[in-house]
C-alpha cells in the first residue's frame, strides 16, 4: 500500500531526489554516489530509504546495473519536476534580493505569440539578467497550469474556464482573423475570395468547441456552407506552418498578427478572404489574489504600456 503523502514527506530529503536522478543517468550506484558525493554503501543504504519512503521498490537490479521499473520511472519524473522548480525558486530570490532579474513563467495561446515576443523583447533589452519561460497551450491548458502554480501570466481567455471569477483579466488587444495558406497555393494570387471558394479545401483548425474554431463554423453557417469534413486539427504554430509547406492544398485559420508575421517571412500567404465576425480579444490574466513576483510585474508592465511592442 501506497504511504499517505505526510509519510512520504516526513522521510524524504532533497539530496535523495538528486541521488534518484543520478541513478537514472548512471544506471549504477557507484556512478551516482559519485555524483551526489556518496560513498557506494551511502547510496546503498539511501536508494533503501528512498523505497522504504515510497512503500515499493523503484529500481530493477540487473546484469546491466540498475534500471528503473514503472515505479521508478514515475518517481524520476517527478525528482526531476522538484528539482528544476527548485532552480526557479532560486533564481526569483536571487532576482528579489538584487532588486532587479528573477524568472517568470509566461502562456500564450498561438494567436498572441507575435504580441508576447514583441514585449519581451522590448522587455529583456532593459532587464538583461531576466530568465523568461513561454509555455504555448490553449487557453484551458494555460489556466489549468496557472491553477498548479507552473504559470505566473499567461494572454489567453478566461471564457473557456468554469470559474473565470478565479482569475484577474484585462483586455489586452482585440483579435482578427486571417486565412493563411501555401505561398503557392492555387489561389494565391486571386482576387477577393469567399468562403465558398474554399469550401472543398482541408482545412487545419483549432479542436472542436475552441473560440477560433466555433467562429470558424458560425461563419460557414451563416454562408449557407457545410462545415468541412477530414479536418487537420492542431494548436501548434509549429505543426500548422510545416503542413501548411508540405501541401498546396491545404489553408488553416490563424490570427492576423500571425498572418502577417508568416507572410512577411515567406513562409506563407494570406488568402484574400473576408470574415465578418471577429474572435473574442486576448485577454492578460493572473490568478486572483497571489502576489506577482518582480519579474512577472515587470512583464505586465509592458504588456499593459505597450501592447503592440
Amino acid at each position: 500500500m501506497t504511504p499517505s503523502l505526510d509519510s512520504i514527506i516526513s522521510r524524504l530529503h532533497l539530496r535523495q531526489l538528486r541521488l534518484l536522478i543520478a541513478l537514472y543517468e548512471h544506471g549504477s550506484l557507484l556512478g551516482a554516489a559519485r555524483q551526489v558525493s556518496l560513498t557506494q554503501p551511502g547510496a546503498s543504504r539511501a536508494l533503501h530509504e528512498i523505497e522504504t519512503a515510497f512503500g515499493a521498490p523503484l529500481f530493477t537490479r540487473t546484469n546491466r546495473g540498475l534500471e528503473p521499473n514503472e515505479m521508478g520511472h514515475c518517481v524520476v519524473r517527478y525528482a526531476r519536476l522538484i528539482h528544476t522548480d527548485l532552480t526557479h525558486l532560486r533564481e526569483e530570490l536571487v532576482g528579489i534580493s538584487r532588486g532587479r532579474g528573477g524568472r517568470v513563467s509566461v502562456g500564450v495561446i498561438m494567436g498572441a505569440v507575435p504580441l508576447l515576443t514583441g514585449a519581451i523583447t522590448a522587455l529583456v533589452a532593459k532587464h538583461g539578467d531576466m530568465s523568461i519561460e513561454i509555455v504555448e497551450d490553449t487557453s484551458t491548458t494555460l489556466l489549468g497550469l496557472m491553477d498548479e502554480g507552473r504559470v505566473d501570466v499567461a494572454i489567453c481567455r478566461t471564457t473557456v474556464s468554469q470559474t473565470p471569477h478565479f482569475y484577474d483579466s484585462l483586455v489586452l488587444q482585440e483579435e482578427t482573423l486571417a486565412v493563411i495558406a501555401n505561398v503557392d497555393h492555387p489561389l494565391a494570387g486571386a482576387g477577393a475570395l469567399t468562403l465558398a471558394a474554399l469550401s472543398d479545401h482541408r482545412w487545419l483548425v483549432y479542436r472542436a468547441n475552441m473560440p477560433m474554431r466555433l467562429l470558424l463554423e458560425r461563419e460557414f453557417h451563416e454562408a449557407g456552407l457545410r462545415f468541412p469534413q477530414h479536418l487537420l486539427e492542431t494548436t501548434s504554430a509549429l505543426a500548422t506552418l510545416s503542413l501548411l509547406q508540405k501541401n498546396l492544398s491545404l489553408v488553416a485559420l490563424v490570427s492576423i498578427d500571425v498572418a502577417r508575421f508568416v507572410a512577411d517571412h515567406g513562409m506563407a500567404c494570406i488568402l484574400p478572404v473576408k470574415l465578418s465576425s471577429r474572435s473574442e480579444p486576448y485577454e492578460l490574466v493572473t490568478r486572483k489574489g497571489l502576489p506577482l513576483s518582480p519579474a512577472a510585474q515587470l512583464l505586465v508592465k509592458q504588456l499593459v504600456e505597450s501592447p503592440d511592442t
